[in-house]
C-alpha cells in the first residue's frame, strides 16, 4: 500500500521511543511505501486534496530516523491510508487539517478517522461515560470553577485541550491560587478549564492503556518523578511494566464499541486507580514501551487493523 504520514519533524523523533517512527517501520517491514509531510505543507486546492512532502525510508539510526527523497507535491487521494499523528496542541490549526482530510472520504482512509478525532478530543469524549470518571467540571466561570473546590477540595486544574503534562495544576484544600491561576489562563486563552477532583492513587502511577480497534492490548503505567503529580513521560514520568486489571477491562468494554464504530483505530486511555481521566485520540504513545514490556508487537495489530479497514469492500 501506500502510506502517507502527516506528522511533526521526522529528523527530531526518538527512535526508541516514537510512536509514529514505530508505525511507519512496522508499515516499512510489510512492504508498504512511506511518504511524509508536515501539517504545514496539506492543502485543500481546487477540490484536490495536496500535500508537499517526501519518499521516506525509516532506519533506527539515532539523529537520522528516516532518508528522505526529494520534496514533491502529491494527490492525497491516490494513497491508500494517510495516517494523521501530528501531536497537540489542539487548536485550529489541527482542527483545520481534520476539516480538510475530512474530504478523503470515500477515497483514502484516515486514521485515525479525523471527523471524530475534532469531534472528540482527549478531555471531551470522558464526559460521555461519567460513572467511569472521577467528579469533573468544564468552565470558564471562575464562580463555577470555585463552587467545584468547594465541594471536592482537593483538585486538578489544567487547559482543555492542553497536552503533554503543560499547565496542570493541583490545588489542595489549603491552596490560595484558584483566582491567580484563572486570571492567567483566561489573560492569554479564550478556551475553557477541565477541573477534576483529585486522585490520591497517581502516587502509584498513572496507567496508559493502548487500544486497537477497540480491543486492550496492553498497558504501561507512568510513575511521577518525585514530588510531581504529573506523571507524562514528556515531563519526567517513568514507565514500568504493569498488567490490564479487571477494571481497566470493564472501562475498555464499555468504550471499545465507540471507538471502532468512530474508525478510532490507535487510542491511548489514561486510568488512575479505577478511574478513566483521557481518552487520547490525536496522536497517542505507548507503542514502544508496551512492545518492550510485553514482549508484543502492537504496531503490527495496528497495522492488521488497518489492513483489514483497506480491504473491506
Amino acid at each position: 500500500m501506500k502510506i502517507a504520514f502527516q506528522m511533526d519533524p521526522v529528523g527530531a523523533v526518538d527512535i526508541d521511543a516514537d510512536s509514529t517512527f514505530r508505525l511507519a517501520e512496522e508499515a516499512q517491514a510489510r512492504g508498504h511505501q512511506l511518504f511524509y509531510y508536515e501539517p504545514d505543507h496539506l492543502a485543500y486546492e481546487e477540490g484536490r486534496i495536496t500535500a508537499r512532502g517526501h519518499e521516506m525510508q525509516v532506519q533506527r539510526v539515532r539523529d537520522k530516523p528516516a532518508i528522505l527523497g526529494d520534496m514533491r507535491k502529491i494527490d492525497l487521494a491516490e494513497m491508500d491510508v494517510v495516517w494523521l499523528r501530528q501531536d497537540p496542541p489542539f487548536d485550529m490549526h489541527y482542527i483545520t487539517a481534520t476539516h480538510i482530510l475530512d474530504r478523503l472520504a470515500g477515497q483514502t482512509l484516515v486514521v485515525n478517522d479525523p471527523f471524530w478525532v475534532r469531534n472528540y478530543p482527549e478531555k471531551l469524549m470522558v464526559l460521555d461515560f461519567p460513572d467511569l470518571t472521577p467528579p469533573t467540571t468544564v468552565a470558564r466561570d471562575l464562580e463555577t470553577i470555585r463552587e467545584f473546590k468547594a465541594r471536592h477540595g482537593d483538585i486538578i486544574l489544567k487547559p482543555l485541550y492542553g497536552a503533554g503534562g503543560a499547565g496542570v495544576f493541583r490545588l489542595d484544600e489549603s491552596d490560595r491560587n484558584l483566582t491567580s491561576l484563572h486570571e492567567l489562563f483566561t489573560g492569554f486563552s479564550r478556551e475553557p478549564l477541565i477541573v477534576q477532583k483529585f486522585l490520591p492513587a497517581v502516587q502509584k502511577g498513572d496507567k496508559r492503556v493502548i487500544l486497537v480497534d477497540g480491543e486492550a492490548v496492553g498497558a504501561i503505567n507512568r510513575v511521577p518523578a518525585k514530588g510531581e503529580v504529573r506523571s507524562n513521560m514528556h515531563v519526567g514520568g517513568r514507565p514500568e511494566k504493569i498488567a490490564l486489571s479487571e477494571r481497566d477491562r470493564e472501562i475498555c468494554a464499555r468504550i471499545g464499541p465507540l471507538l471502532r464504530e468512530k474508525g478510532q483505530v490507535f487510542v491511548g486511555i489514561d486510568v488512575i486507580g479505577d478511574w478513566l481521566t483521557e481518552i487520547n485520540l490525536t496522536s497517542p504513545t505507548g507503542i514502544q514501551e508496551l512492545e518492550r514490556f510485553d514482549d508484543i508487537n502492537v504496531a503490527g495489530a495496528i497495522w492488521d487493523a488497518v489492513e483489514a479497514r483497506v480491504a473491506k469492500p
